[in-house]
């Protein structure tokens, strides 16, 4: 984090004052601590960032990590005009940007992020769409979503090398790691919160993508002895269902 927040030194290399556009709608979780390094940059180039910087857009992820950010945004932009928005459009037309020129920048934002991850627009789309309704959630209402039939969906995503339930799998995880480390969920509620059908489900699709246990995992993440952490066991009750199937080995 101490060498990425330094990305934003190009803020100060443009001769002509600016308008500015932060795209935070793909950050996953939150550390405290990271945004202690962030929050420590900034405030040594505040003047800086005030003479270059007329004003800033955020463009905030949704959920926990969402408002997570909005709230330490507060605390970095008191040198120039700033504004939290959750959608990127909206953003730039408060930055003064027609609509015939947001959509270009967009999409050019959107290329250099599918470069830098590897990710394709296909699997970010239906990444989001799928954030948005788990726990309950099925092909056919994220395949109406993106705008398409259940049989197109599936096709697209065979010709990319994935699976829907595959893709599931992964925004699962990825969720139950933000709610792990963000919140002291208990993680029979995070594995009811991600859609799981029970907490043996969970442990072993969070094991097989991850390689290790959940708790394992938080305990490590933040830190903790073994004594604080949560058992992970399996024998716990199960969960009513919430129509995902279990990960096929």
């Amino acid at each position: 984090m101490r060498r990425l927040v330094h990305v934003l030194d190009v803020e100060l290399a443009p001769a002509a004052p600016h308008a500015s556009l932060v795209d935070a709608r793909r950050l996953e979780a939150a550390d405290p601590a990271a945004f202690a390094v962030l929050v420590k940059y900034m405030q040594a180039r505040e003047k800086s960032f005030g003479t270059s910087v007329q004003r800033q857009a955020l463009v905030r992820p949704e959920g926990v990590a969402g408002a997570v950010v909005g709230g330490f945004y507060t605390l970095l932009t008191g040198a120039y005009p700033s504004k939290v928005f959750t959608e990127p459009a909206a953003a730039l037309a408060w930055l003064g940007q027609p609509e015939a020129r947001a959509a270009p920048l967009l999409s050019k934002l959107n290329d250099l992020v599918a470069e830098a991850t590897g990710q394709s627009p296909l699997l970010r789309e239906l990444h989001q769409a799928m954030k948005g309704k788990l726990p309950d959630i099925n092909l056919s209402d994220v395949a109406r979503e993106m705008g398409m039939s259940e049989r197109t969906l599936q096709r697209r995503l065979k010709e990319a090398g994935t699976s829907f339930q595959a893709e599931l799998n992964a925004v699962q995880v990825r969720m139950a790691q933000g709610l792990l480390l963000e919140t002291d969920m208990k993680l029979t509620a995070v594995a009811v919160e991600v859609g799981c059908a029970s907490l043996q489900h969970f442990s072993s699709l969070f094991r097989k993508l991850v390689g290790e246990s959940p708790s394992a995992w938080r305990e490590r993440q933040l830190g903790k002895s073994s004594s604080e952490s949560e058992p992970d066991k399996a024998a716990e009750e199960p969960i009513a269902p919430t129509g995902t199937e279990p990960a096929k080995s």
